[in-house]
């Protein structure tokens, strides 16, 4: 939980996941200090914000937690149309709501791990997903190469995603992460990969409009 002063006329606060705009914001310490006798700097630990125009970006990634999640995912990607199958498989396993969400799973009556449409789009989140989180330190942001995060947003919007929906992803995908590379799976990782993840949906958050 943090409250800083953004200037004179205006403080912003961040706590947790609530309506503050920092929704990767996890116990981050802010402090404000002035820099050369006029205006303001922004002193903060992991993760870390930036002033960039006129928002704040949450873009750090830890060196340590870059190195899991490669480390993992090198492991994990010759398995990815396996793992993408079960990652989805454990989404309606969990919620069995969320079928409806997909026009293709809505009003089939094929078993699931049957459907010949959720395997390929199973696979292209789960790699869009993974690659994400393994370029999220290199390139500063989350971002995808399948599409554009404005088309995810815009997608996500027309189909009422909501944050339950994201949180029953999360916990999916860390599961199913955690039972691909049982050897390695530790903490530090899974806390490293729930920030990358967190991160990515904060950028399809933000598009989430008509």
């Amino acid at each position: 939980i943090c409250k800083s002063t953004y200037s004179p006329f205006h403080s912003v606060s961040a706590e947790g996941n609530s309506g503050s705009g920092f929704s990767n914001l996890r116990s981050t310490e802010l402090s404000w200090v002035r820099r050369d006798g006029s205006g303001w700097g922004l002193v903060c630990r992991i993760p870390c914000v930036q002033k960039k125009g006129r928002t704040l970006q949450v873009t750090a990634f830890t060196e340590e937690q870059e190195a899991l999640v490669v480390k993992s995912w090198s492991s994990m990607k010759k398995n990815a149309g396996e793992l993408g199958l079960k990652f989805f498989l454990r989404i309606f396993e969990i919620a069995p709501s969320a079928k409806n969400l997909f026009s293709f799973l809505k009003d089939s009556d094929v078993p699931l791990e049957q459907n010949p449409k959720l395997k390929p789009h199973a696979l292209t989140v789960f790699v869009m997903t993974c690659e994400s989180a393994v370029q999220l330190r290199k390139v500063g942001k989350a971002s995808v190469k399948e599409s554009s995060l404005i088309d995810l947003g815009a997608t996500h919007f027309k189909y009422g995603v909501a944050d339950e929906h994201f949180e029953v992803t999360k916990y999916a995908l860390l599961e199913t992460l955690k039972e691909a590379v049982p050897e390695m799976w530790s903490p530090e990782m899974k806390k490293a990969w729930g920030e990358a993840y967190d991160q990515l949906v904060a950028s399809i958050k933000k598009e989430m409009k008509p």
